[in-house]
């Protein structure tokens, strides 16, 4: 159950989400666990979400957020274009190591089933995001194929996020990191 103290019944419902969806799947567990967990009435979800597809929309919202918040917080830390593309990686590092990490919450939504259209685009979104901060910190870099550089950093990246879940491997992002550095020195070059 979660804390009701001060978090409005929205607020509840979107952490019991969170925590559910993440760890279970968005398909699999249904709204009454939600409600739950949140410790709500079911008219609150519908008062605040309208429905689980709205609530859906809100988890993978608030997540895309929070990351975006925190590549762009890692990558603000540096002066150098290339130390700034690293920092992503560095931090894929550290969120790999956090406990209950369980791979790329959009990865796991959309591997679930066919998707629906909140879920597909809360992915695209997100997806089209991290395309573009590639290309922006590979221009930035001096990349003479920036689309390029970044198409290779988000498959690198993406790599190391399901090899970090799937073999359990938190050396993966490390290893990653590593080959960015290569792949920026290729697409840079003397």
């Amino acid at each position: 159950m979660i804390s009701k103290t001060s978090a409005s019944p929205r607020e509840r419902l979107l952490k019991a989400a969170s925590k559910l969806f993440y760890d279970e799947g968005i398909h699999t567990v249904g709204i009454d666990r939600v409600i739950e967990k949140a410790g709500v009435a079911k008219a609150s979800l519908y008062s605040a979400f309208g429905s689980k597809e709205g609530l859906v929309r809100a988890y993978l919202g608030e997540r895309a957020e929070v990351h975006k918040g925190r590549i762009e917080e890692a990558i603000a830390r540096h002066d150098s274009p290339r130390d700034r593309i690293l920092a992503v990686f560095e931090l894929l590092g550290r969120v790999v190591e956090e406990s209950g990490f369980r791979g790329c919450a959009f990865l796991r939504a959309s591997a679930e089933g066919p998707p629906d259209k909140s879920v597909k685009r809360a992915c695209d979104e997100y997806r089209a995001w991290r395309r573009a901060l590639f290309v922006e910190l590979a221009r930035s870099a001096g990349a003479r194929n920036p689309e390029r550089l970044a198409q290779q950093l988000v498959l690198l990246y993406d790599g190391a996020a399901a090899a970090s879940q799937m073999d359990r491997d938190p050396g993966a992002a490390g290893a990653a990191r590593d080959v960015a550095a290569t792949l920026l020195d290729a697409a840079i070059g003397p």
